[in-house]
């Protein structure tokens, strides 16, 4: 997706109102097949940027970012905006009757609005969405490797139980040998396999495809969130991901000038974890009842010491936005990190469990192999 600046007739910057330079913020669409992807969100905000820097106003930008798209269903939606804008509506009442937008996106556009300076929280938007999706990045490349282990492993021990397992398991019968408790047990889960194992291959494969549907269950959310943030290394790698992300929501709602109470209740609806917007609904609530963000923050173990220091350092010194954007460039930087460090840990271990149940498997049928040579012998 791109466009090329020398290709735009020139544009009488007085022409241009700061009204008329609009602006995305934080969304998070969820549609199946239908919706922005975060690297098409990224690509959008950052030309709409540069286009409306460039003395582009909003409608002929979005014209130009709705040739450069490829898809039909991208196009169609920036249609529905540029046609909202020509009949008279502001970018904010255009997203505002869209179900793919949420109230933060739409409140936060018409504070860009109001206040002029959408190019620049266009900006931000190309950055956020830049920044998330390199974390992203960064948690498919510590568990890609390990899954692709993790997968051979399991096939290649289904692979014994289902074929090897057996073939010992007919001269152990023949042969008439007695057989180890370990051997017994193995023989058993072999059993159990072969007799429902395609009903486990078909039931995983359904859970799979059923997940989207849970998804939307409040109780599988919860349930689902709250394991993997138990999880032992996973669990605080997933939790540096979610406390950079609310950063940087912090950080950009701050730079709009957003009241904190506000703050919180926008990033509730962009971030989708359950831990993160069950902490963020009691700060909210004690934020109304008199207290300040840090010590709200304080009473819910999800934030750690170092937020709330900082935090508690903003309010004194009114450096809310600069202090947050220092929260999110460490838990950034921690997250690449630790993302490295994932991939390294979890490489041995699974290699390590995968030898440990090959080993056991073939002790389990070479055991009466011995016993048996030892007899003829």
């Amino acid at each position: 997706m791109g466009f090329k600046l020398e290709n735009i007739p020139k544009i009488d910057s007085t022409k241009s109102k700061p009204t008329e330079s609009t602006s995305f913020l934080k969304k998070e669409i969820h549609l199946f097949g239908t919706s922005f992807s975060n690297k098409i969100k990224e690509d959008f905000y950052t030309e709409l940027s540069v286009l409306l820097k460039a003395g582009i106003n909003l409608k002929e930008g979005l014209e130009l970012i709705e040739n450069s798209f490829k898809k039909k269903n991208h196009k169609e939606k920036i249609h529905k905006l540029s046609e909202a804008i020509v009949s008279g509506s502001s970018l904010s009442e255009a997203i505002k009757i869209e179900k793919e937008f949420s109230d933060y996106e739409y409140y936060s556009i018409k504070i860009g609005e109001e206040t002029g300076t959408l190019s620049k929280v266009t900006e931000q938007l190309g950055a956020f969405y830049g920044e998330k999706n390199k974390q992203r990045r960064h948690l498919m490349s510590a568990l890609t490797y390990p899954i692709i282990i993790l997968s051979t492993a399991v096939l290649v021990v289904a692979f014994m139980l289902q074929f090897v397992v057996p073939m010992f398991q007919d001269i152990f019968r023949q042969q008439n040998v007695e057989l180890p408790t370990i051997t017994k047990i193995i023989i058993g889960v072999s059993e159990f396999t072969k007799t429902y194992g395609l009903l486990i291959v078909f039931g995983l494969i359904g859970l799979f495809f059923s997940q989207k549907l849970y998804n939307k269950k409040q109780w599988y959310k919860k349930t689902k969130d709250k394991l993997v943030l138990k999880t032992p290394i996973l669990g605080k790698f997933i939790k540096l991901l979610y406390l950079s992300q609310f950063t940087q929501a912090v950080s950009l709602l701050t730079s709009s000038k957003i009241p904190v109470v506000h703050s919180i209740e926008l990033v509730k609806q962009m971030i989708d974890f359950y831990p993160l917007k069950k902490a963020l609904e009691q700060v909210e609530k004690s934020i109304i009842n008199g207290k300040s963000l840090s010590e709200s923050l304080k009473s819910h173990a999800f934030f750690d010491d170092k937020m709330i220091a900082l935090v508690k350092v903003a309010e004194e010194t009114n450096q809310n936005e600069f202090i947050f954007q220092r929260l999110n460039m460490q838990y950034a930087s921690q997250v690449e990190q630790r993302s490295k460090l994932l991939s390294t840990i979890l490489e041995p271990f699974i290699i390590m469990i995968v030898g440990i149940l090959v080993g056991v498997i073939l002790v389990a049928m070479y055991l009466p192999m011995f016993r048996l040579s030892s007899v003829l012998g």
